[in-house]
């Protein structure tokens, strides 16, 4: 009786000590590479983003370099990014937008591309959610707006200010958008150059 209860004790601490270890782990934040000017550097620090930009990217069409490019001016390499909360005094107010992860998906289409894609567990925390969720999002800016999947800038822009909001040509009169749009387009160029020499 005792070595039968020790044993069952045995086995229940066992398994509280395995869903303690998974829960410490999916509570692990990856940190933002050390040097995102170099995306060889990036991928030489987490080389799985890599491979899932280059998963994204033969899915999806659109080049790893500028999805990176996208990645990086969104969140910072940063999981959990999110808009900043406005405060009034020293009350918080509620967030101008839901746009949450390293692709900052508002919630709409981040549901809109769960649906079509048919994956429950995807999350915007992950990198290779993220670059996959791009890669679908910037092939249908390609196929509604036809605007080209090696145009950083346009795409962005699209990106930005969604396919209906880019439509309007309000985008035209923002310019602290274009510049953004210029600067988003300015390093995707940089990191194809940079990827022609990674090792």
């Amino acid at each position: 009786m005792i070595s039968a209860l020790s044993a069952t004790t045995a086995a229940y601490l066992r398994a509280a000590f395995l869903a303690a270890a998974l829960l410490a782990l999916s509570g692990c934040a990856t940190a933002p590479p050390r040097n995102s000017q170099s995306i060889c550097q990036v991928f030489d620090e987490y080389p799985s983003w890599y491979r899932d930009a280059r998963a994204a990217q033969k899915r999806w069409g659109t080049p790893v370099n500028v999805l990176m490019a996208f990645v990086r001016r969104e969140s910072d390499f940063r999981e959990k990014a999110r808009p900043d909360r406005p405060h009034f005094l020293f009350i918080p107010l509620p967030r101008k937008s839901s746009a949450y992860g390293y692709a900052q998906a508002q919630d709409p289409v981040w549901q809109e591309y769960k649906k079509e894609n048919g994956r429950w567990f995807k999350s915007r925390k992950d990198m290779d959610d993220s670059l996959d969720f791009l890669g679908w999002y910037t092939d249908r800016i390609h196929r509604e707006l036809g605007i080209s999947k090696w145009d950083p800038r346009h795409l962005y822009l699209a990106y930005h200010e969604g396919i209906g909001g880019y439509r309007t040509g309000q985008w035209q009169h923002d310019a602290h958008l274009l510049q953004t749009a210029d600067t988003v387009d300015q390093l995707a160029r940089e990191y194809g150059a940079q990827l022609q020499n990674c090792r």
